[in-house]
C-alpha cells in the first residue's frame, strides 16, 4: 500500500477533491504510475496556503506524520489561470526538506483546459511540460472525461 498526501491550489481551497479522488481510484493522471492492484491510501489533503504557498513549509510534515510516502501537487496548480508560478519550487522544496518524492499532478488535465492553454502565448513560458509533461500526453478520451 502506498500512502499519499495531496496539496491543492489555494484558489480552490474549498474543493472537495472529487476529480483527484476519482483519478486515484481509476489510476489515471498523476496516479497512473501506481499499479491498479496496489492499494492507495489518502493520508492528507490540504491547500498550499494561498500565494506564495505558506503551507508548503508545514503541511508535508503533517502528511508524513500520518504516513505519507509520496505527495502529489494537484493538477489545479498546473491548469489554473494563470498557472502556479511556484509549482516547481514547491516540488524542489518538499523533496529537499522532507526527502519525500513529489509528483506534479493528480487528475488528468481536462481537455477543455488543455485546448485553451495551448493557445495562450505564455503557456510555453510556464515550462509546465518540464514538471507535468506526462499529463499533457494523456489519452484525449480520458482528458475529455475530466472536462
Amino acid at each position: 500500500m502506498t500512502k499519499i498526501g495531496i496539496i491543492i491550489c489555494g484558489r480552490y481551497k474549498e474543493c472537495g477533491g472529487g476529480k483527484c479522488l476519482r483519478s486515484m481510484r481509476e489510476r489515471v493522471g498523476g496516479f497512473a504510475r501506481y499499479p491498479k492492484d496496489e492499494a492507495l491510501e489518502l493520508v492528507g489533503y490540504s491547500y498550499c496556503g494561498d500565494c506564495p504557498g505558506g503551507n508548503i513549509e508545514y503541511v508535508p510534515e503533517e502528511m508524513i506524520k500520518n504516513g505519507a510516502e509520496v505527495i502529489h501537487l494537484a493538477t489545479g496548480l498546473v491548469v489554473d489561470y494563470p498557472p502556479c508560478p511556484s509549482v516547481r519550487e514547491f516540488k524542489t522544496f518538499i523533496e529537499t526538506r522532507y526527502k519525500i518524492p513529489v509528483v506534479v499532478g493528480t487528475h488528468p488535465i481536462p481537455m477543455k483546459y488543455m485546448k485553451i492553454h495551448e493557445t495562450l502565448p505564455f503557456w510555453a513560458d510556464t515550462k509546465m511540460e518540464e514538471s507535468a509533461g506526462y499529463m499533457m500526453k494523456e489519452d484525449s478520451e480520458i482528458m475529455k472525461a475530466y472536462d
